[in-house]
């Protein structure tokens, strides 16, 4: 969603016009977020006040894809969570079932089973010293390492800021460990998505702006994509690369004309 339908709190031109299209053709769809610090219904409400209207089953962020993953690949009575996120990584977890550990909560010979199985990194505007420590000790005393997503950047309305990625660069460089990745590039996330959809590849698109998550992700698990222009990348990137999205059109109005136009 950013840098596709807003940069921060300002709505890209075309929003309301791109969903009332959908709407009309009913064209489903599910908004998949790499951006984990909000929860679906944060987001609902953000759009709203766009002036757009969804319902939770159309929105998978990368904090509930990787609630998903791990529900499925582990016993959340059983695992203990360390997050450095907002509640848009924590909620999820949560719901299923996991338990999350606080600040300095580790394995000491007194109390062997208080730190954290698991770390699992997010976006965080609330990241401090202690949270980062946390994180990097539970990392040295074995815990597994998920991202939620590793974009570097994220596009808002002052322009181009720090990712989730550089908060995981600091615990790679502080643990030598390196994450398993559940948002985009990697296909996981448009897999759920997809069975969200109850539809397969060959019979849907990806809409992005980056061309490092979202068409490579989309690439990855065989969708056409689309580029929009109003975000991360540009025309002249895809040159330095051996893939690229099916489609580039400037922007979601563009969007908007080429699906009247079918």
């Amino acid at each position: 969603m950013d840098g596709v339908l807003w940069h921060g709190e300002q709505a890209i031109a075309g929003l309301n016009e791109f969903f009332q299209l959908l709407r009309d053709r009913a064209i489903p769809f599910v908004l998949a977020t790499n951006n984990a610090s909000h929860t679906n219904i944060q987001y609902i409400n953000k759009l709203a006040r766009m002036g757009v209207r969804v319902t939770a089953k159309e929105i998978l962020t990368s904090g509930m894809a990787t609630a998903l993953y791990l529900a499925a690949h582990k016993n959340p009575a059983h695992t203990r969570i360390f997050v450095l996120g907002e509640d848009g990584a924590r909620l999820p977890l949560l719901e299923q079932g996991f338990t999350l550990t606080d600040i300095y909560q580790l394995n000491t010979g007194s109390t062997p089973n208080a730190g954290a199985d698991i770390v699992v990194c997010g976006k965080d505007e609330t990241l401090n010293w202690d949270k980062l420590s946390t994180a990097t000790l539970n990392l040295q005393q074995g815990a597994e390492f998920i991202a939620t997503n590793a974009d570097t950047t994220l596009p808002t309305e002052r322009g181009l800021v720090q990712g989730n990625g550089a908060i995981l660069a600091a615990l790679q460089v502080a643990t030598g460990r390196t994450p398993t990745v559940i948002g985009k590039p990697e296909p996981i996330m448009y897999q759920q998505a997809l069975a969200l959809l109850g539809t397969s590849a060959e019979h849907t698109i990806a809409i992005g702006d980056r061309l490092d998550t979202d068409i490579l992700g989309a690439v990855r698990t065989g969708i056409r994509s689309l580029m929009v222009l109003t975000g991360a990348s540009s025309t002249a990137d895809i040159e330095q690369l051996d893939y690229a999205p099916t489609w580039v059109l400037p922007d979601l109005q563009a969007v908007t004309t080429a699906l009247k136009a079918l």
